[in-house]
């Protein structure tokens, strides 16, 4: 398969090639005949593409954007899967943009970002601005100067992955204006990541961060993130509507990050239900005990009931004669005798 090789084809600038299936790229895929220095735009997304041989991309020094998206790319762990090409990019020269949104199949091994990160080595593309990687599964970077190789970077697209934090260097992007954190797996971030954030304007680069839908725990933790997007000069997008994805306490979970006025720490939540539990117990250990209590004095009354009723009578009879002699005592007095 050969692209634009028929000779005399006019010089085109864009490029689009999509909805195939061809799950192998060969050698020289836009053929040998035509120069292609108009060429400005690749777009090869959605064909399946599994495997991109070393040399299927020739004459591609002009091409300044390539779409790759929605493709099964596979990195191989082993050399012997013939998958894992370093050099695969190196002919684009002039690379600007480069499109890998869903581009890697499903459940790539997790040394994916080692990986990626050898190919932005050797490609050497020293001129990409923007490097889009939604969608891919993408958990951690075990390499976290991944992107420190792609000295001009200035637009990192990162939204829907499974991201739990930054860890991978950005400081070394001197170049950078966007980040793109948003849907993800980010519960909160640590000191240290808003530090590394606020570094960016402290050197006079402006930085654009998104980090919309990500569930957010408003606990304890939450306080340094709460203070951070009230204070920091770092241009965060849409930072009224982000929420509370779960909370202490449990009230706190929907609401939005800036309106949360009460936090509480795991520790403390769980020594107020201790306390909580404490209390409950004991007031059903003394239930237990009065009740215990009260079927014992029944079982003692009902077993000596003749001697009680014995040693109940003379009180009783005693009383009873109180009670007469208080009645005569009170009998009317005698009337008056008429004379």
């Amino acid at each position: 398969m050969n692209i634009a090789d028929e000779p005399g084809t006019p010089e085109i600038p864009v490029l689009i090639f999509t909805g195939n299936f061809i799950q192998e790229l060969p050698w020289n895929v836009f053929g040998t005949f035509n120069n292609l220095s108009h060429l400005r735009v690749v777009d090869m997304s959605n064909n399946g593409i599994r495997e991109i041989k070393g040399k299927a991309y020739h004459r591609v020094a002009n091409v300044e954007r390539l779409v790759l998206n929605h493709n099964d790319l596979v990195i191989s762990e082993t050399e012997s899967a013939n998958y894992h090409h370093r050099r695969v990019f190196s002919n684009f020269v002039n690379l600007i943009e480069l499109h890998l949104t869903d581009a890697f199949a499903d459940n790539t091994p997790e040394n994916l970002a080692s990986d990626l990160h050898d190919i932005f080595v050797s490609s050497g593309l020293t001129k990409l601005i923007k490097l889009h990687l939604e969608q891919n599964e993408i958990s951690i970077f075990k390499d976290p100067r991944i992107f420190c190789d792609l000295p001009s970077l200035m637009d990192l697209h990162l939204s829907d992955n499974l991201l739990t934090g930054l860890h991978f260097n950005i400081t070394c992007l001197k170049h950078l204006r966007f980040l793109d954190l948003e849907s993800n797996k980010i519960a909160g971030l640590t000191k240290e990541d808003l530090e590394i954030l606020d570094s960016f304007p402290k050197r006079e680069q402006n930085l654009v961060l998104d980090l919309r839908d990500n569930p957010f725990l408003c606990d304890c933790a939450v306080q340094e993130l709460y203070t951070w997007l009230q204070t920091t000069k770092v241009e965060v997008r849409n930072r009224d509507v982000l929420r509370c994805h779960k909370g202490l306490p449990e009230s706190n979970k929907g609401e939005l990050v800036l309106d949360v006025r009460q936090i509480q720490c795991p520790s403390q939540m769980a020594a107020s239900q201790s306390i909580a539990s404490s209390h409950y117990a004991t007031a059903v250990v003394l239930g237990l005990l009065l009740t215990v209590l009260a079927v014992l004095g029944i079982v003692v009354v009902y077993l000596y009931r003749a001697d009680i009723k014995r040693g109940m009578t003379p009180i009783v009879n005693n009383v009873s004669r109180k009670v007469q002699y208080t009645s005569i005592g009170r009998q009317p007095e005698d009337q008056e005798m008429e004379v």
